[in-house]
């Protein structure tokens, strides 16, 4: 769906150079992540894919298409949310959703079934100056959907979201893969990236660092360690146990058998713990 090689970009009027030389791609059917902390080079990269900006060095395939000979048609094939949701605020949640269907081929015919997904149903006829951030992100992430595009750009999908409402919308994404539709996620929050994203890439100072599954870099750069709490004498225990022939390890057993347990734990290191070690840079 998308192949990036030797992507390079500079702009022009503070000279700054935004991405060096990066490479990737994205299958069908693959929620890809794009993390990195602000300023890294994420809302840069997804802005040339879309075509918002323009004067890149490098390659850039989109839907089997280089994205300098698309026109305005490529827009029937993909849905965009940034994290700044870009709104006609005088018009009311329902009129903003009519006025985008116009623009497109493929016209909605369940904007209340939308409206209802993201809990906004009862504040469909309210203008959208007087809707909180929340209720913004949640009407422009529908917006951005209504369509039924094949590829989906997504910024910050759960910002200045509650976490039942930032529920919603992961729930939603993760029903839009299970339609086949592909999905390029750029956020900061890893544990979004954990419970959504097939692969990630790490982006700082817009060079890629590593591309691989959550689920891998979590294992591989964690402890091989088991964390066992259980009662002694009235007290909490704490015993840690190398994983590795743990099946021969008498002690494991020995409390397992005749201690009270309350819990047990592998230390796998988080997402977040793994970008740090690999880019030596904190999410902020």
């Amino acid at each position: 769906m998308i192949t990036v090689k030797g992507l390079d970009f500079t702009y022009q009027k503070s000279n700054k150079q935004a991405i060096k030389e990066i490479d990737f791609d994205i299958k069908q059917g693959e929620i890809f992540g794009f993390l990195g902390p602000s300023g890294a080079g994420k809302t840069t990269t997804q802005r040339l894919i879309i075509g918002l900006l323009r004067g890149y060095e490098g390659k850039v395939e989109v839907l089997g298409k280089e994205r300098r000979l698309w026109g305005k048609e490529i827009y029937e094939n993909i849905g965009v949310a940034f994290d700044f949701p870009n709104l006609y605020i005088k018009l009311t949640g329902e009129e903003n959703l009519k006025l985008i269907r116009s623009y497109y081929k493929n016209k909605a015919d369940n904007i209340h079934q939308l409206l209802d997904k993201v809990g906004l149903l009862s504040d469909k006829d309210k203008k959208v100056e007087g809707y909180s951030k929340g209720m913004k992100m949640r009407l422009n992430f529908i917006r951005a959907i209504m369509h039924e595009p094949e590829l989906m750009f997504f910024d910050e999908p759960t910002s200045g979201l509650d976490p039942v409402n930032a529920k919603i919308i992961k729930d939603m994404i993760v029903n839009l893969k299970a339609s086949g539709k592909t999905i390029f996620l750029t956020t900061h929050n890893m544990t979004v990236a954990e419970q959504l994203c097939d692969r990630v890439a790490f982006i700082v100072d817009g060079k890629i660092s590593v591309i691989d599954e959550p689920k891998s870099l979590m294992l591989k750069h964690g402890k091989r360690d088991l964390k066992l709490e259980y009662l002694e004498e009235g007290k909490l225990v704490e015993s840690h146990f190398d994983l590795q022939n743990i099946g021969q390890n008498n002690n494991f057993f020995e409390i397992l058998k005749h201690k009270q347990i309350k819990t047990i734990h592998s230390q796998e290191a988080t997402l977040e713990d793994v970008f740090i070690k690999l880019t030596g840079r904190e999410l902020l």
